[in-house]
This record gives structure tokens, C-alpha cells and sequence, in this order.
């Protein structure tokens, strides 16, 4: 198909308008997922979760452990169970968060000045909730053990203010950084939009070059100017896509004023160089087979472990190499990297070079998707459009 870039933009935006799944993916589907995370994740923090007790010592100090426990924000003693063999049922089936048991004896090891210890098991799978019980538990252990160590120095006669340097000698204070109200929907929905989004990208430059088969065939679409028609086939995406990304940014840190410490130009080229990025290796998978179905199980699998592999939930440093290497593959990773330094720390963005860099090294597939479009112009024609719709062999 010969013609200028305007007729070309122009056909490409009827074929995204008859496209229904084309156009839910590239129009409505993404912004609707960010107001579907940002509704799950909207309370910002989590309360009264749920745990399960096994009280073998049913003593005095046991049931005012459960109470602490019941009256903290952060949990909530749903059931006590007789054994630890019911409680461990009742955590694998998910019915508790997590499992205190309270060992025998506890009162009287306490009373002769042992350290018995309670033990707490949860999910750590549940990576949020499993660090939200954790400290709960340590705060409210922690503040029974002082009652109880204040009571036996009251008890023998100390005074209250030696009493206070007894229980607590050395006093920390701590204040959270870049995220004070430790809200769990900036500490997430940052990181998940980002990289459902880049799902999104590569999944729909996939299915719009899928498109030209029932729209004239893949050789009709190349015939005379490949580059042409790579660059206005990608064009209306990249812009529409990029105006997504620049609209959940505004959504983010300006309609729910998340604090923005750094240059909004720098995240908004990052998310461009992020889109190119993303175009480039869908265009790839599904020009090497030029198969719809192949093409989006390869973006399934490159882009799935993104979220994983961003170092938001688990730390990059942390990471063996198979997963390094397979982060560096990742654009949003690299994307990340920049919105966390910049919107977070409000770094230069002279200092992020290497992120920059690794986004622009991204040229490389594009040049390939460029190549197997031209291998299209040039070689035989495979894919013309039989009158009943199907193809079939020139």
C-alpha cells in the first residue's frame, strides 16, 4: 500500500476504530486499570487483620497478651483454637493472616524470670501483611514485656523514674523517608501501573501489525516504503500510549498529590523512551513468526515477571544473576528506576544516565523490526486476502 503519511495516519486510526480489541487496549483498558488499582489500594493501609491464637498457657498474662493483640490497629484475634493443628489448618486455608502460639507456662516461666517466647507464624508470600503483623507483634510483645519488667522494679521498691530508665534505657525515634504515612498504594500502585502498562505496549503493538492481515495483508502494508510504513503504523500508539503514561503521572502525584521532588520532563521523556522501547520488542515478536497468537504468549512471558524483577517489592541487589540479567531486558525496569529517583529523591537527571542509556539501547530491536519489514517488502508475497477472508499463498 502506497501513499503519504498522512493517508497512512489515517487508515491507521479506521483500523484502530474497527479493531474492538485493538481499541480497548490502546484507548479504555489502561486508564480503567488505574482506577481499578488506585480503588483496591485507596485505604492506604491495612487494619484489623486478621490471626489466630493457641493459648497452651491459659494463664492471667496469656489472655492480656490477646487482648494487646486484639485492641492493636493492626490486628485482630478472629478465633482461638485448641491445638496447634487447627491453627496451622486454619492459616494454609487462609482463613488467619497469622498463627500466635502462646507456649505453657508462660505466667510462671515469667514470674521466675525466664524469657519465655511466643511464637507468631505467617504467610510470607503475603509480603505487605506478613511486615505489617511482624511489627504489630514486636511493638505489642515488646510494650507487655516493659509493663511487666516496670511492675517488678515498682515492686521492689524502685523509684518511677529509674523504673522508666530500667525499662527503656536507650530511646530510638524513627522517621520514615519519602513515604511518611507508610501508604502501601504509593508504595505499590507506582510501581503495578507502570508496569501493566508496558504489558499493555507491547501487547498492543503485537495485535496491531496482527491487524494488516485482515486489513490487505502484511506485503500490501510494506509494498514500496517499509519505513513508512513501520513509522505510521507505531505513530498514533506511541502517542496515544504516551499520553497514558503522562496522564497517570498527573493522576498520581497531582490529583492525589503523592509528592513529586524532582523534574517532570525527566519522567515524561523517560516514559516516551519507555514506549519506543516497548513498541520495538513487540514489533519484533510478532514479525519473526507473524503469528497473533505466538506474538502475545512471547510479550506474555518477556513482560510478565516485570513487577517482580522492578526492585520495588524485592531489592534489586538481593537478585541472582539470571534475574539481573532478565531485569535489564525489561524497559519499565529501567523506567522505574528513573520515576523512583526522580519523583522520590528529586535526583538530577544528568545523574540517571545509565537508565537513559539502557532505554535508548532499545534502538537495537527496533533496528531488527525495521529489517524483518524490509525482508517483507522484499520477499514473496504469503499473505494476500482470499474473497472468503482467509489467506492464502500468492
Amino acid at each position: 500500500m502506497n501513499g503519504t503519511l498522512r493517508q497512512r495516519l489515517r487508515r491507521e486510526i479506521r483500523i484502530l476504530q474497527e479493531e474492538p480489541w485493538l481499541m480497548a487496549m490502546a484507548v479504555w483498558l489502561p486508564p480503567l486499570l488505574f482506577v481499578i488499582f488506585w480503588w483496591i489500594f485507596s485505604v492506604g493501609s491495612s487494619f484489623d487483620l486478621a490471626i489466630g491464637v493457641v493459648d497452651l498457657d491459659r494463664s492471667d498474662l496469656s489472655r492480656t497478651l490477646i487482648r494487646q493483640c486484639d485492641a492493636s490497629s493492626a490486628m485482630a484475634v478472629e478465633q482461638q483454637y485448641a491445638t496447634v493443628q487447627e491453627g496451622r489448618r486454619a492459616l494454609v486455608g487462609s482463613e488467619i493472616y497469622a498463627l500466635m502460639v502462646i507456649p505453657e507456662y508462660m505466667e510462671r516461666d515469667v514470674v521466675l524470670g525466664m524469657s519465655p517466647r511466643p511464637t507468631v507464624f505467617y504467610n510470607g508470600q503475603y509480603i505487605l501483611i506478613g511486615k505489617q503483623i511482624n511489627g504489630a507483634m514486636l511493638k505489642t510483645v515488646g510494650t507487655l514485656s516493659a509493663q511487666i519488667g516496670g511492675l517488678k522494679a515498682l515492686a521492689t521498691g524502685a523509684a518511677l523514674p529509674g523504673v522508666v530508665g530500667q525499662v527503656a534505657p536507650i530511646r530510638g525515634q524513627i522517621i520514615p523517608l519519602f513515604n511518611q504515612n507508610t501508604n502501601y498504594a504509593e508504595f505499590l500502585v507506582s510501581g503495578a501501573i507502570p508496569a501493566i502498562w508496558q504489558i499493555l505496549i507491547v501487547m498492543v503493538t503485537a495485535i496491531s501489525l496482527a491487524a494488516e492481515k485482515r486489513h490487505g495483508g502484511l506485503s500490501g502494508w510494506v509494498a514500496g516504503k517499509p519505513a513508512l510504513a513501520l513509522f505510521s503504523k507505531l505513530l498514533p500508539y506511541t502517542l496515544i500510549l504516551w499520553l497514558q503514561g503522562v496522564i497517570f503521572l498527573v493522576g498520581m502525584y497531582g490529583w492525589l498529590g503523592w509528592p513529586m521532588n524532582g523534574s517532570w520532563a525527566a519522567l515524561i521523556l523517560a516514559q516516551l523512551l519507555t514506549v519506543l522501547a516497548g513498541q520495538a520488542m513487540g514489533s519484533v515478536f510478532y514479525l519473526l513468526g507473524r503469528d497473533a497468537a505466538q506474538a502475545l504468549s512471547l510479550a506474555a512471558v518477556y513482560t510478565a515477571p516485570s513487577f517482580a524483577f522492578m526492585g520495588v517489592t524485592f531489592p534489586a541487589t538481593d537478585m541472582g544473576w539470571p534475574a539481573l540479567v532478565w531485569r535489564s531486558l525489561i524497559p519499565v525496569t529501567h523506567y522505574i528506576n528513573v520515576q523512583i529517583q526522580v519523583a522520590n529523591y528529586g535526583v538530577d537527571p544528568w545523574r540517571l544516565w545509565t537508565s537513559f542509556g539502557a532505554l535508548l539501547l532499545f534502538i537495537v530491536p527496533m533496528m531488527l523490526a525495521l529489517r524483518l519489514v524490509q525482508r517483507l517488502a522484499v520477499g514473496p508475497a504469503v499473505d494476500k486476502v482470499s474473497p472468503a477472508g482467509g489467506e492464502v499463498p500468492a
